[in-house]
């Protein structure tokens, strides 16, 4: 009897172990529709933003200010808006970076003048982070070693979206009165993304065993107690409904860390990398049509098809992984290594079959890329928290998005190869920087540093 009782007890464990595996899978691939429903949205709206503020009579210049001013506020809130989402939880700052970007997206649909225009891209602006908050949540939900793959699915299913938004606000445009109808679509976009992110089982979802994350999704943690906050001493799980100055003065000390830590040759990887690339699609378009006397529509016809490889690289990457045993710090050597002999082999094309097959590689080369250094990231400064640590991230490629134009403007005086020529020598900087430090993502003791 007894040897029966503890059979059906290792059933029952099993069982529960078997159905927490698939709850968590559920709850990862909603995420997907996550990262899917937000970039769809946007995809929608913005190609059709420059030409909206100039029919409400905007110059030029005032559209780069506005514009400008967006990307500012991203570079300061992505930061903040990643280490509050530690402190408050992921599920209620998820909610509410949504809800106010659907605010934001609202009001472009109810702008009329240029000032309207301005202040419907405050929200958007500040909280718009929807898809760095969910890449901390699934951070978090899965096993170190599944994170890269799991990273890449989320890459594509939001690219998924990036590629068919156009089509259908491409589509909205041709009705009267077009740019409303596509801002009031992207703002029901967001609705129901809410909608999806409130309906998901938080009661139900835990980490998976072997994953960094430290959130609990059990019945007693229905406020989404904060990140760590108990070893870190942040916040002791008000989550949501603790007062604004003890929440500040967590996100200062999550901020004060991660300033203080050794995580500077990381982010200097990413920031050459992210100019590099920048840099290769700067004057793709106006390049190619002085270097080869294609047309607009074939440039356009490649950055699809690149785009589309790039989703397909997303898919990949749990095989390519295993190929190099989960050794993250080698496979973004080698893919930082394969983009800047691509983008040479384009700066050094001599024909514009070789601009597609440099293309056709840096593609696959850059999302590889973009999802390593996001994992070495979350690796080496785990402690610090993922949701603030992939906020500094974004505030570091902010930072890239702003110093590159104005490099690609100078380098474009002297050729047309003159920025992605510059990008080869930034990207050979930052595959030197990540050889000096070698030995930090070697050694064994590197792999330890989330957990100290």
């Amino acid at each position: 009897a007894a040897g029966s009782r503890m059979e059906e007890d290792g059933d029952g464990g099993r069982g529960t172990a078997g159905s927490s595996l698939a709850a968590s899978s559920r709850f990862v691939r909603c995420l997907y529709a996550v990262g899917f429903l937000d970039l769809f949205g946007v995809s929608m709206v913005v190609p059709l933003m420059n030409l909206h503020i100039k029919s409400l009579g905007a110059s030029h210049t005032v559209a780069g200010i506005i514009g400008s001013l967006y990307g500012i506020m991203q570079l300061f809130s992505s930061t903040f808006v990643g280490c509050w989402s530690d402190v408050v939880g992921r599920r209620y700052s998820l909610l509410a970076c949504i809800l106010l970007s659907a605010l934001g997206y609202f009001l472009l649909g109810t702008s009329t003048t240029v000032l309207l225009f301005a202040i419907s891209r405050v929200p958007v602006g500040i909280f718009k982070h929807t898809l760095s908050i969910s890449k901390a949540l699934l951070s978090e939900l899965v096993a170190e070693r599944e994170r890269p793959l799991v990273m890449g699915r989320f890459n594509a299913a939001s690219s998924v979206g990036f590629i068919l938004g156009p089509v259908l606000g491409g589509y909205l445009t041709q009705l009267q009165g077009g740019f409303y109808h596509t801002a009031f679509s992207c703002a029901s976009i967001f609705l129901l993304n809410a909608g999806l992110v409130w309906m998901l089982p938080w009661s139900e979802e835990k980490p998976q065993e072997g994953s960094k994350g430290t959130h609990s999704f059990s019945a007693k943690a229905k406020c989404d107690v904060p990140l760590n906050s108990a070893r870190k001493g942040a916040l002791a799980g008000d989550g949501l409904f603790c007062s604004a100055w003890l929440q500040a003065a967590a996100v200062l000390r999550r901020i004060q860390g991660i300033a203080c830590s050794a995580l500077w040759d990381v982010f200097v990887v990413r920031f050459l990398m992210s100019v590099a690339i920048l840099l290769y699609y700067s004057n793709f378009t106006l390049a190619l049509e002085e270097r080869f006397g294609v047309k607009p529509l074939f440039s356009g016809y490649l950055l699809s098809y690149s785009n589309a490889l790039g989703v397909l690289a997303g898919c990949l990457l749990g095989p390519i992984t295993r190929v190099y045993q989960h050794n993250t710090y080698r496979l973004l050597l080698h893919s930082s290594s394969l983009t800047c002999t691509l983008i040479l082999l384009y700066t050094s094309a001599l024909s514009i079959w070789m601009v597609i097959l440099s293309s056709t590689f840096l593609a696959f080369s850059t999302t590889i890329g973009r999802t390593c250094i996001i994992d070495l990231e979350l690796s080496i400064g785990g402690k610090e928290g993922s949701g603030a640590l992939l906020g500094v991230g974004q505030s570091v490629t902010s930072v890239a998005r702003i110093v590159a134009p104005l490099l690609a403007g100078i380098a474009q005086e002297f050729s047309p190869c003159g920025p992605p020529s510059l990008g080869v020598g930034l990207a050979l900087l930052a595959i030197v920087v990540m050889n000096m430090n070698k030995q930090k993502y070697c050694s064994p003791a590197g792999g330890k540093l989330k957990n100290q």
